[in-house]
């Protein structure tokens, strides 16, 4: 099958890029012949603004260069991963225009909210989703706390709303929960056109023993990834179990501060993935105390191929992806008391988290192996292709 893969790269590297490599790769290792459409956001700093907006609606330079893709390559399906803001809706018009099919990977919740997380002052927050037009995200500057930029956004949004572009225009979308599911078809998205695809993990980094006296976190050092959460619980739980943080962001200095000043808590920054699984195996339990409603982290799959339990808000995907007391345990989003309780519970209970750790390696290969992710995708597609008729 000739496919072409899609996906505008962020400035901040994050899960999605690694989703668009991974895939890539796994279908040209079934075979399968791969062509490659990306962007990158580092060229918006050199953009002019006006331009930006209208390459966001509408970006004729990618329409035109997708369209001969097409046809120089025989594409039959063209994956995209992430259109937002270089390569556009355009794209979408552009397949169709060939007549290869469309499928979309909604790694967040862009469609319905400016800033795609559904949050908004560290809360989820709802308030665009049954809105027209998002009047809410523009008012709050919801997109990167900027009016005019958060308005550029709607303005995207709200056209292709119009133009019902997310309806007409786009054969699949996939969507990484079921969770992600329900909420894509609360804000208007067809449902017979919205399937589930999980993330996966491969190569397998292999089950770990969890010897290791301590929790971890890895991830972004964001507000919506719980880190003053996290650093509050661990201000209380330093004395009975350290906290190793692997990751970097905007939050940095704070976690910088807290590994300074107390005991227990530990700043690693940013690490090569071998050392990241190593500490992975060996940690007794992985803390998520993300405050949005997430995609489907890969962290929380690499987690459960280690064998490592996970410690998670009870939001969003965390609700579903972790049966409470057989993979992991769920705190109340935001509320490091709980988290403080939750976390005293684990290791007070060896012989039950060393269950859990079988029971979260053995979820791992039931449903996010490289081979299990390839049958789905690829059923997706003919599927796809059936209904594109």
């Amino acid at each position: 099958m000739n496919i072409l893969m899609a996906h505008n790269y962020y400035q901040q590297a994050g899960g999605e890029d690694q989703v668009f490599a991974d895939e890539s790769q796994l279908l040209e290792q079934y075979g399968h012949h791969v062509h490659r459409l990306t962007m990158h956001n580092d060229q918006i700093d050199s953009t002019p603004q006006l331009k930006l907006l209208g390459q966001t609606i509408w970006n004729w330079d990618v329409y035109h260069e997708l369209r001969s893709l097409i046809r120089q390559h025989q594409i039959q399906i063209v994956h995209f991963h992430n259109t937002f803001p270089l390569i556009s809706p355009a794209a979408y018009y552009a397949a169709k225009a060939e007549k290869a099919v469309v499928v979309q990977t909604l790694h967040n919740y862009r469609l319905f909210c400016l800033n795609a997380l559904f949050l908004r002052d560290g809360k989820v927050c709802e308030d665009c989703l049954d809105q027209p037009i998002p009047w809410s995200g523009i008012q709050h500057s919801c997109y990167r706390d900027n009016q005019a930029a958060s308005a550029a956004v709607a303005t995207m949004l709200t056209t292709h709303r119009l133009l019902q572009t997310w309806q007409q225009q786009v054969d699949t979308y996939i969507a990484l929960t079921e969770f992600a599911r329900n909420k894509l078809i609360q804000g208007g998205l067809p449902a017979a056109k919205v399937v589930i695809k999980p993330n996966f993990v491969d190569p397998d980094p292999g089950f770990g023993q969890g010897e290791g006296n301590y929790a971890l976190f890895v991830g972004r050092l964001s507000v919506e990834k719980g880190i003053d959460v996290l650093l509050t619980a661990w201000e209380r739980l330093g004395q009975k179990i350290p906290l190793k943080i692997l990751g970097d962001g905007a939050l940095a200095p704070q976690v910088s501060d807290a590994a300074e000043k107390w005991l227990g808590v530990e700043w690693l920054g940013r690490q090569p993935m071998e050392q990241v699984y190593a500490l992975m195996q060996s940690a007794q339990f992985l803390i998520f105390p993300s405050k949005w409603y997430e995609g489907l982290p890969r962290t929380l799959i690499e987690a459960f191929a280690c064998g490592t339990p996970v410690i998670a808000s009870n939001v969003g995907t965390m609700s579903s992806f972790i049966t409470p007391y057989e993979t992991g345990l769920h705190f109340q989003p935001g509320n490091a008391d709980d988290l403080v309780t939750q976390v005293e519970w684990a290791i007070s209970n060896p012989q039950k988290l060393a269950q859990m750790r079988q029971n979260a390696r053995s979820e791992f290969e039931k449903r996010y192996t490289s081979a299990e992710s390839y049958q789905v995708l690829i059923n997706i597609y003919h599927q796809s292709i059936v209904k594109a008729g």
